[in-house]
């Protein structure tokens, strides 16, 4: 479909079928006029008379599912583009944010971001902690890995430039006895196992004839695909053998599989569980599982680099979230998402999420520009009226805040990433690419993002009154979440192939973000497992490094201390001891059993503290955290087998204390 201004009130649709009838039909003009009014109230009033009936049938005959995004579905998203364009102010200076990277510059980057620096430059002439870390890495992995070093190496050759550059092809040739030594831990073997082989049967499954799924009613549940987060996600791929590397562009949309996440008896770890010296060891991780995976899939792995660029260094809109959340930090303490963010959620939802259209109808152009201008004069004086404050002006402004970015939510690094997670060949490799995505996010963008998604999910839950199923919102979305600048809308063209092919690729990684938002927060338990492996070595390595006469003097002193409180502290075999520093002086030995969950001991501790502070406490509080041993510290779901997580890490402390405010 294509649409192209008309006149100064209205534009003109123009439909376009294969079929034959269709194509007699093109002889006559059909055109649907929208006119201002309609077009502010979010509906079109059609020209029936140059419309071809079969035509009609056509369009309005979609896909069963909501979730179906058919090039006859991408309304929304062409009038949302449209109203983004009235709505652009056109004197306000945009400036690149992406830089233009020299030759290896990219690859240089990416070894810094994947904490793999030291390899180069002034730190080259030791690099044994890099080593030590490339000693984690699967098969996979470490080609990635090798792949960016040769072509830094290359890049350094030409420019003639003398750097010591550790040759560590040792470490990626002897793959399967550092694995052996970690099998237990890491789970990430590179031979094929019985979760491969389930991959195959989903992958295959993912593949349903598109005449199969239509035939399948709204009331017929969706495809359950198991996601196995045990094995590295490129190993995964790189063991399939029926694999087709090309997506098929054919391929139907309208049943999306339930993703589900196979159990873990040692408890599900989720962002925001890990301590921080822990989670930039994961984020290294995830940006090499991702580069690895996209180099199985044979895909292009596209990233930028952000330029420097002059931004406002106050205010509520066109500021960065970093510097926002720095001027509210000073107001709440402990802000982790912007004020204004919140505030414009809270009174879309104040006003309730059942009004019709609440996404897609746009406010009053003069109204949102006069709301700008007020709220950063009286946001953080705490007079501005929000009773004035319609609520489909606050969802204008919640997405002009989004758009109007200077350095956009999915960021300038992995924008393009995030758009090129598309042409992966399945949905179960899309998902994964996400994952690793929203692990890669700064935090301000990640929990900006987050509390995002989650508004728009509520607003789907609410579909039957407010009319705003899924593709519709992940279509109204889209063009405000992926573009860098919104000039970068203007010469986007609907009758253009790639422009109607962006715009679906689009909405359907937002759809998938919106509905698959839960798993997108899950870190894979073999990136958990890679990071206990990392410390364990890096424990063996401090303990030789220490000087002999502390560390005899600090274990002569441990060791007084624990005979003197050998009968308070000290746990029976088959037994752990569990402390709430925060709460109590009395710790708790709680028995291990096969079926001992996390949450029981929570329940138990808090039915049987007496003081005072305890009592105040709500369950959703408080966690019990895994703190030492092989991690750094991980709060436990309350579904974590007790047992099984003992033995994975003997040497771990168990303590009970308060989440961080969210």
């Amino acid at each position: 479909m294509s649409w192209r201004p008309h006149s100064t009130h209205g534009v003109v649709l123009t439909a376009y079928h294969a079929s034959n009838k269709a194509a007699a039909g093109s002889k006559a003009t059909n055109s649907a006029e929208v006119s201002p009014r309609s077009r502010k109230s979010g509906q079109y009033t059609m020209n029936q008379g140059n419309v071809n009936p079969s035509l009609d049938k056509v369009a309005f005959n979609r896909s069963g599912s909501q979730d179906s995004l058919d090039e006859l579905s991408l309304d929304d998203y062409w009038t949302e583009v449209e109203n983004i364009k009235q709505d652009t102010n056109t004197s306000q200076e945009e400036q690149n944010v992406v830089k233009e990277p020299d030759e290896g510059e990219l690859e240089e980057e990416w070894l810094k971001e994947a904490g793999l620096s030291n390899l180069f430059g002034e730190c080259a002439a030791d690099p044994q902690e890099s080593i030590a870390f490339l000693s984690t890495l699967t098969r996979t992995q470490s080609a990635a890995v090798q792949k960016r070093i040769d072509t830094v190496t290359q890049t350094l050759r030409k420019k003639n430039k003398q750097h010591q550059i550790p040759d560590v092809r040792d470490v990626f040739k002897q793959p399967g006895n550092l694995q052996d030594k970690a099998g237990d831990i890491n789970g990430f073997q590179s031979t094929e196992s019985n979760e491969t082989k389930n991959e195959e049967a989903n992958g295959k499954a993912e593949c349903v004839a598109p005449e199969a799924a239509r035939n399948i009613g709204d009331d017929f549940p969706a495809p359950v695909t198991d996601i196995n987060l045990e094995i590295s996600f490129a190993e995964q791929a790189s063991n399939l053998k029926d694999f087709t590397r090309v997506r098929n562009e054919k391929e139907d949309d309208s049943l999306l599989p339930n993703f589900r996440l196979t159990q873990d008896k040692t408890g599900t770890t989720k962002i925001g569980d890990l301590a921080l010296q822990d989670m930039k060891k994961v984020s290294s991780l995830a940006l090499i599982e991702l580069t690895a995976l996209y180099d199985v899939l044979g895909t292009d792995l596209k990233m930028q680099r952000a330029a420097k660029i002059k931004v406002r260094e106050c205010g509520l809109f066109r500021v960065p979230l970093s510097t926002l959340l720095d001027q509210d930090q000073k107001k709440v303490p402990g802000t982790r998402v912007p004020l204004i963010f919140q505030s414009l959620i809270g009174h879309i939802e104040k006003g309730g999420l059942d009004t019709e259209g609440i996404l897609r109808i746009p406010g009053a152009s003069s109204r949102i520009k006069a709301l700008i201008e007020e709220l950063e004069a009286k946001f953080y004086e705490g007079t501005f009226n929000w009773d004035n404050v319609k609520q489909h002006d606050a969802a204008s402004l919640l997405k002009f805040f989004i758009r109007e970015l200077p350095l956009p939510l999915l960021t300038v690094e992995y924008l393009k990433a995030f758009h090129s997670v598309q042409y992966l060949p399945s949905k179960k490799h899309r998902l994964q690419a996400l994952n690793l995505l929203v692990i890669l996010l700064p935090d301000i963008h990640r929990d900006t993002l987050k509390a995002l998604l989650e508004f728009l999910q509520r607003v789907v839950d609410h579909k039957e009154q407010n009319k705003m199923i899924l593709k519709n919102v992940a279509m109204i979305m889209a063009p405000n979440l992926f573009s860098v600048h919104t000039s970068q809308l203007k010469n986007v063209d609907k009758g253009a192939l790639e422009g109607a092919s962006s715009a679906a690729r689009t909405a359907s990684v937002m759809l998938f973000m919106i509905k698959y938002q839960n798993l997108l927060w899950t870190i894979p338990k073999f990136i958990v497992g890679q990071v206990r492996h990392q410390n364990v070595i890096n424990q063996k390595k401090l303990t030789k490094e220490k000087a002999m006469k502390k560390l005899l003097k600090k274990m002569a002193y441990d060791r007084e201390k624990s005979e003197k409180c050998i009968s308070e502290n000290d746990a029976p075999q088959g037994f752990i001891r569990v402390q709430a520093p925060q709460f109590s002086k009395v710790s708790m030995a709680v028995q291990l059993t096969e079926e001992l969950k996390a949450g029981e001991i929570l329940a138990r501790f808090l039915s049987q503290e007496s003081s005072i502070t305890a009592k105040n406490i709500k369950k959703e509080e408080v966690c019990l955290y895994e703190i030492g041993g092989n991690i750094g510290e991980r709060c436990l779901e309350d579904s974590t087998y007790m047992k099984d997580l003992f033995q994975l890490n003997p040497n771990a402390e168990w303590v009970i204390k308060a989440k961080p405010s969210v």
